[in-house]
């Protein structure tokens, strides 16, 4: 996974916590850490999270098993 598509990934489990905060407590703490949804930085923060959900459209359709062979950069 390219560093890319793993900060389009952070971006988006981002989103959806956000999006769970809505649901279930009706806060948005975009909202509420960036100065309400309407301030030029929270609008920018959720621009960059649906980019980013844009961007991991192409893991769902990428194979399998060509995730499997993906070399790990992980140090241990």
């Amino acid at each position: 996974m390219s560093g890319i598509q793993r900060s389009a990934l952070v971006l988006t489990i981002i989103g959806a916590v956000n999006w769970g905060l809505i649901g279930f407590f009706q806060f948005d703490l975009v909202a509420a850490i960036f100065g309400g949804q309407s301030s030029a930085l929270s609008r920018i923060i959720y621009g960059l999270v649906g980019i980013a959900g844009l961007t991991n459209l192409g893991l769902l359709f990428k194979p399998t098993e060509e995730m499997a062979n993906e070399p790990n950069h992980e140090t241990h």
